[in-house]
């Protein structure tokens, strides 16, 4: 009996039933597709920031004091390097597959067609093979995406060419394809490039003619790296000022979480006298537009949540006023109240149910169209997102269904039984 009133209900309410139907799609869709964009955008996120370079930099501890105290960089500061041997050290620490791309970088003075003017040596781009199998390519071209320039990059076996900075280029009249003598040594320029900052006065080259030329064979000065980071929270910044601070407890999470400051304490474990402190400037914007994108998608699922409730109670309401004849001669047969209302919340329920399940499948495809709109690829499908969008069903079906739920409360069946 129950479900055959059901049943006709849902069929001559059929065009009430489809717009709260039609409801349920838009809030669950809407609010589906931003939950999994949000999930999964973590790393999409952070992958597209790395255009802005490294986040972490590691130097010899000697040099980072001297940097810390008095601000002094650069050649003469100290005798102090890291080895170059140390440097794919870092694809073995916790978190060394978030660890993107990283370039060891030796910096120092040489003299250039008779002037004196600062080398950089670095790997351009640099391929091995990890002891674990992994094969790795990384080098300062994937640090360097906003470059600009004129010629090519140099590859990394170009030991007798160099880049010039655009400055230095202009200063000294130099082209691409030009020769240059380097402390005795030519070279030929492959590259020009536009780095919009203090390089632009500098000579790139590759690791070994840097090291040769300095006589620093196997050092190097520092090393940028670029990783996939959590934004920080409280456990985070406390760990950063003291890691011996942290209970076993905080210790072991903060350990096994991407913050910046975990990643640069499992560096230190690893890169010998090396010092790894996070680049403020480029970390802090990470996590700053993650967390403003997450928040952003969280109010988008809870605001189209109560537009959805709203609708739902409009058309509910709607429904129940049309019925109450109906409702009222059930009420006089010696219907109880709760009976009539789960009569009517079923029906909401199943037809919300219906709704929901047509939503959620259009809410992965919106999520697959923001991900290759925004970031090029995929957005991964997170399961616990059925469960999220199942209890978001229920409550937004039921808070919109309190309005008519009081109407039925109050409903008098010798009232409406009478035409009032």
């Amino acid at each position: 009996m129950f479900l055959r009133m059901i049943t006709k209900t849902l069929i001559r309410q059929k065009s009430k039933m489809i717009m709260i139907a039609f409801t349920v799609v838009l809030g669950v869709s809407l609010s589906t597709a931003m939950m999994n964009v949000m999930l999964g955008v973590g790393d999409k996120v952070n992958r597209e920031l790395k255009v802005y370079g490294a986040n972490i930099t590691v130097r010899h501890k000697d040099a980072a004091l001297m940097s810390d105290l008095y601000g002094l960089e650069g050649q003469g500061v100290n005798d102090k390097f890291l080895r170059e041997d140390d440097v794919l050290k870092l694809k073995s620490i916790f978190w060394g597959f978030n660890i993107l791309d990283f370039a060891p970088i030796l910096e120092g003075r040489a003299n250039l067609n008779g002037s004196e003017v600062s080398i950089i040596g670095t790997w351009p781009e640099k391929h091995a093979t990890l002891p674990t199998g992994e094969e790795l390519h990384t080098g300062l071209k994937s640090l360097r995406t906003w470059w600009e320039i004129s010629g090519e990059w140099l590859n990394e076996d170009d030991n007798n060419s160099v880049m010039i900075g655009n400055l230095l280029a202009s200063q000294k009249n130099i082209h691409v394809n030009d020769t240059v003598t380097i402390d005795g040594k030519t070279f030929n320029v492959k590259g020009i490039f536009n780095d919009g900052g203090n390089d632009d006065s500098k000579v790139l080259m590759t690791l070994p003619s840097a090291q040769k030329l300095l006589n620093l064979n196997g050092r190097v000065s520092d090393i940028e790296v670029s990783a996939l980071t959590t934004p920080d929270n409280d456990l985070a910044r406390k760990a950063a000022q003291d890691p011996r601070s942290l209970s076993p407890e905080e210790y072991e999470t903060w350990y096994c979480t991407a913050y910046v400051s975990a990643i640069c304490h499992q560096i230190q474990e690893v890169i010998e006298d090396g010092v790894a402190k996070p680049v403020r400037q480029v970390a802090e914007s990470e996590g700053t537009i993650l967390n403003k994108t997450t928040l952003l998608m969280i109010l988008i699922t809870i605001l189209s949540s109560i537009g959805s409730a709203l609708a739902i109670s409009n058309l509910i309401t709607a429904s129940v006023i049309e019925r109450s004849q109906e409702l009222g001669l059930l009420k006089a047969l010696g219907a109880y109240n709760w009976q009539i209302v789960l009569l009517v919340l079923a029906e909401v329920m199943i037809t919300g149910i219906a709704g929901g399940v047509v939503g959620y499948f259009m809410g992965i495809g919106f999520a697959q169209i923001i991900g290759q709109t925004v970031f090029g690829s995929y957005i991964e499908i997170a399961r616990m997102v059925i469960l999220i969008v199942a209890v978001i069903l229920f409550l937004v079906t039921l808070i919109g269904s309190i309005p008519a739920i009081r109407y039925l409360m109050a409903l008098k069946p010798t009232e409406v039984l009478h035409g009032k």
